[in-house]
């Protein structure tokens, strides 16, 4: 009983923030404020601590199957809602249409980057002062290696410098935006008096959980692997990612191109997405 109680208290306080419109209006605001001033707490952290290694366990658990981890919680917490409010197999089949949506924007977005990256990059081969080369300011002097590719380049332990977006950024700002957009029904749905078990709850709250790791990975990756332009340029895509499907293309409405915004066709008719 005390567990069922603790439950519903967090969950109704958890989708009362999230549900609330200063949340909606200003959560990407507040994303992109941390990315553009994210990197100056790099002054401040320890660079010894476990945080700084690329062999973090939160790095290799949860940063490389970002997209999987999200449409595994976001995917099951959307399908389970829908599915319970109407019990409609096509109706939550079209909801989570948009998670298929955004994956293969992701997928997309990953061919073109890495198409110009090595359509504008070059492969450099460090010369060691071992060899008896001169250094300039410490860093050894590159070697300009022509007709490489970037896969064969890194896989020969050479530099690939070339113009670079941050996919590990593009990806933690787009399933932020995401997580946020598909968990915020939740809370006009508890309003509306719709049905909530158990179930349902404890995955909202795994969405909420996820998406305080997401946001506490972007900052770690903004601390202490600062990385300008790069960062900057893979959050403004993934905020541009997130405003063409969500505050662009759904708000169209649902139909056979068009799967709408989260919660319509649930507990609404209206196509905004909000209770009547």
């Amino acid at each position: 009983m005390f567990l069922n109680t603790l439950l519903v208290v967090l969950t109704d306080l958890a989708a009362g923030l999230m549900g609330s419109a200063n949340f909606r209006r200003h959560f990407h605001l507040f994303l992109s404020g941390l990315i553009v001033f994210g990197p100056a707490l790099s002054m401040w952290v320890s660079q010894h601590s476990i945080f700084a290694k690329r062999t973090n366990f939160l790095y290799r658990a949860f940063l490389r199957s970002g997209w999987g981890w999200t449409c595994i919680f976001v995917g099951s917490f959307v399908f389970l809602l829908s599915f319970s409010v109407r019990r409609s197999l096509v109706l939550s089949l079209r909801h989570l249409s948009r998670l298929v949506v955004a994956g293969v924007l992701w997928v997309g977005f990953r061919k073109l980057l890495d198409v110009l990256e090595n359509a504008t990059g070059s492969c450099y081969e460090p010369l060691s002062v071992v060899d008896g080369q001169p250094t300039v300011d410490g860093q050894p002097f590159l070697l300009l290696r022509e007709g490489a590719s970037k896969q064969l380049c890194v896989g020969n332990g050479m530099l690939w410098r070339g113009y670079e977006v941050s996919e590990d950024i593009f990806l933690l700002c787009l399933c932020c935006l995401l997580v946020a957009e598909e968990t915020a029904v939740f809370g006009p749905y508890l309003t509306l008096g719709g049905p909530s078990g158990a179930p349902l709850r404890l995955l909202f709250l795994f969405c909420v959980t996820l998406l305080g790791l997401w946001m506490f990975l972007l900052l770690c990756l903004l601390a202490y692997f600062p990385a300008f332009p790069t960062q900057i340029l893979g959050g403004a895509l993934g905020c541009l990612s997130w405003r063409g499907l969500y505050q662009g293309w759904y708000r169209l409405g649902p139909s056979w191109y068009c799967p709408g915004r989260p919660g319509v066709g649930l507990f609404t008719t209206k196509e905004g997405g909000k209770p009547e």
